[in-house]
């Protein structure tokens, strides 16, 4: 039976006099995946903080049963100075690190010279102690964690990479550590979606307890066990997982609901009796007087607001977009080749690929914000490109909230109803920022709120072109829902930048997916689509390839077959590792030829340590010589 492993009580926590939540209470169990979901700014970053133990609760009591590791991964994490990308992974591991590092001295000097009985029964422990933690592999498992993120240069000082990256190695650092809980804030920024299924697959085989808040639906969806919700100022938990949720919740607010208009309704009613005078209120009971106060004085449950997205319609005229074989260089390398893309009213585009790919450059290409290095671009009078870049650079952090909007305009006409004409004050009325608040510096913000104020400058310009990279980072799932309810009635151009696979399903069409050697490819549907066509395609190449291959075989020839982005950085990878378990097997070979012949013991340890190396040396040469026959020769 599941224990428990974390509890708290009458938790209160405040942030400059705002509430964020009180007496709320929460219990983890062992192997628990929970989901934490509530709007921007409500808490849950600092929820996590809490129980992360990163945070001090202005008041209740927090309980971590005895010997519980606990591993957070926060939206920003922190590396140390002069640290590198598989130094910073390592890190999770430090006291293995450390046994390792000593043993490969002692390795060192038993290739030299005698040892001593003292260095023997030192290495003998250290030996024992490593195998114990399975920590032989630690390097190997690092590296592969880190390219299964997309991180290639391993070697590469971690504060020199960008903020997508560092994230990618902080999470490879807390998948590493193994705790007994893990903490992820918004894990799937960032990630491409081989990458994200990777990671999902990943945690679904796990059996440690898992508390997490993200955008990703999908994610959600597959991954929860639980659903927590932080609204009001507390916690509503609902066992299952976010589908369940959603039909749970409904259930709730219309209880709520009925609930608050019986109450309603009785008030009314008593305040009738109350006003009649004296006489009749002395042949009633003074408790219905003391529940009259009482009502009056309870504080109302706070206005569900919701974001209203509400821009008109721009005129597109018959010259559009046309971009004609173009083509883009990294280095020596294409990011995309002979691309050709003629836009056509109510195109809704998706644009899927690995990170580092080039499908930002795309968009800058298609935008004119960045030239082609092949072809042209032309771009029609009558296009008004609305752009949101996934680092949101078009805000200017030193300026109020209002002030950046004004600098695109005033107002922006919706074309409908007597409130036709929005102001920039309005507006933000409208995407949830409190009067107050119009008038802050946008570097006060969080990151969700800077995000959520980026799409409404670029809405502010009445764009009939609209070029999203990656817009659901840091959005909670009410922003999410709005933006989609607009793009539905979105009449231009949309080309949506996304690993958000919910997001895509509801949003596009049409699927323009980078593939090997700088192709891309168009497969018509929305994301889920793609899955199946690209599955379909998969099978028949299998099958293509099996029989190939047979055929083959009887001629004494291989077929080869290019790799894909994510097998190149596998294969490269598994060179250097073969190259390092060579010599690690070379040196335990010439320690266990030192070992006296009656220590039985110590032979048949270090004889299995070997074999370890050998079978995994084995396993990666394996699968290296497998790469190598996929690969094709240019």
């Amino acid at each position: 039976m599941a224990k428990q492993i974390f509890s708290a009580h009458n938790l209160t926590k405040s942030y400059n006099e705002k509430v964020l939540f009180e007496q709320i209470g929460i219990g983890i169990m062992e192997g628990e995946r929970i989901g934490i979901i509530g709007r921007n700014g409500i808490g849950k970053s600092t929820l996590l903080k809490l129980i992360a133990g990163l945070e001090e609760p202005d008041d209740g009591i927090v309980a971590i049963s005895k010997d519980v590791r606990i591993e957070y991964l926060s939206q920003l994490p922190s590396f140390a100075h002069q640290q590198t990308c598989i130094e910073a992974v390592m890190e999770a591991k430090q006291h293995i690190i450390v046994m390792i590092n000593r043993y490969d001295e002692l390795c060192e000097i038993a290739s030299n010279e005698s040892m001593t009985d003292e260095q023997q029964e030192e290495m003998h422990d250290l030996a024992l102690k490593i195998d114990n933690e399975q920590g032989w592999g630690l390097d190997t498992e690092s590296k592969i964690l880190l390219s299964k993120l997309g991180i290639t240069d391993i070697h590469k000082d971690v504060m020199s990479l960008s903020g997508g990256q560092r994230k990618r190695v902080a999470l490879a650092r807390a998948l590493l550590s193994e705790p007994d809980l893990l903490i992820l804030d918004e894990p799937t920024n960032h990630l491409d979606a081989d990458s994200v299924q990777w990671l999902q697959d990943r945690l679904q085989q796990s059996h440690k307890a898992l508390l997490l808040v993200t955008h990703d639906r999908y994610f959600l969806d597959a991954i929860s066990t639980r659903i927590i919700e932080l609204d009001q100022k507390k916690l509503f938990s609902y066992d299952g997982n976010f589908e369940y949720y959603l039909m749970k919740k409904e259930a709730r607010t219309e209880i709520e609901e009925s609930t608050a208009e019986h109450e309603r309704n009785k008030l009314r009613t008593e305040l009738a009796w109350l006003q009649k005078g004296a006489k009749a209120r002395r042949t009633k009971q003074k408790s219905r007087i003391d529940w009259i106060a009482k009502m009056q004085s309870e504080p109302k449950p706070e206005e569900q607001k919701q974001i209203k997205i509400e821009v008109g319609n721009r005129f597109l005229g018959g010259k559009l977009i046309d971009a004609v074989s173009i083509s883009k260089l990294d280095k020596q390398d294409y990011l995309f080749k002979d691309f050709t893309y003629r836009a056509a009213p109510g195109d809704r585009i998706g644009v899927i690929g690995p990170n580092g790919a080039g499908k930002s450059t795309l968009l800058n290409v298609l935008s004119g914000r960045l030239k082609p290095d092949e072809g042209y671009v032309s771009i029609g009078d009558t296009v008004t490109i609305g752009y949101f870049d996934q680092e949101v650079k078009t805000l200017k952090e030193n300026d109020t909230l209002i002030a950046n909007l004004r600098e695109v305009a005033e107002y922006i006409d919706t074309g409908v109803g007597r409130e036709r004409y929005l102001t920039a004050k309005d507006l933000l009325d409208r995407f949830l920022f409190p009067a107050k608040q119009h008038y802050s510096l946008v570097h006060t913000l969080s990151g969700g709120e800077k995000r959520r104020l980026a799409v409404l400058r670029t809405l502010m310009g009445n764009p009939n072109v609209l070029m999203f990279d990656e817009p659901t980072n840091d959005f909670d799932i009410q922003t999410l829902g709005a933006l989609e309810e607009y793009l539905d009635s979105f009449k231009g151009i949309l080309l949506i930048v996304s690993h958000d696979r919910s997001f895509l399903d509801r949003t596009v069409e049409r699927i323009y997916s980078f593939e090997s050697n700088g192709k891309i490819k168009e497969y018509p549907g929305n994301y889920s689509a793609y899955l199946e066509k690209k599955e379909q395609a998969d099978q028949k190449t299998t099958l293509i390839s099996n029989k190939e291959v047979k055929t083959q075989a009887q001629n004494t020839t291989q077929t080869k077959k290019g790799l894909s982005f994510h097998e190149k950085n596998e294969h490269e990878l598994l060179e250097k590792l073969i190259a390092e378990h060579e010599m690690k097997i070379k040196a335990m070979a010439k320690l266990l030829e030192d070992i006296p012949p009656h220590e039985y013991q110590k032979i048949a340890e270090q004889s299995e340590q070997m074999s370890f190396l050998e079978q995994e040396s084995e396993n990666n040469m394996m699968r290296w010589i497998e790469l190598s026959d996929k690969q094709v020769k240019n």
